[in-house]
């Protein structure tokens, strides 16, 4: 599943907001105020515009309770990065894990020397 970095910018922003509680209904009013506490002003209409095609990917699922629209994420942080992992290595190294461990080994040693 591609995502760009806002999609990951929001998911990241749900996931916070999701750590102690689940079940917890997020808005998209709650995203637009959670970014800006971290410094990142978003329209609100930019992150519904996002989470609507987070939605469209399957990633979030909208639902209404009463007059108010609500999202909640149909995978955990680590299903994401599993997924992009998976999409990854096939996209890179023809599913070879090896051959991506491999890169990732030597690409590491380059940073941190740097």
């Amino acid at each position: 599943m591609v995502c760009g970095s806002l999609e990951i910018e929001i998911l990241n922003t749900f996931w916070n907001l999701t750590s102690d509680n689940e079940d917890r209904d997020i808005s998209i009013q709650d995203v637009v105020d959670e970014l800006s506490k971290n410094g990142t002003e978003r329209a609100y209409t930019t992150i519904k515009t996002v989470m609507d095609r987070l939605v469209a990917k399957s990633i979030l699922v909208r639902y209404k309770v009463g007059k108010k629209f609500f999202y909640k994420a149909t995978m955990d942080k680590r299903e994401m990065a599993l997924d992009m992992l998976h999409e990854f290595t096939n996209n890179f190294f023809g599913g070879d894990y090896a051959s991506m461990m491999r890169f990732v080994e030597k690409e590491m040693v380059e940073i941190l020397v740097k």
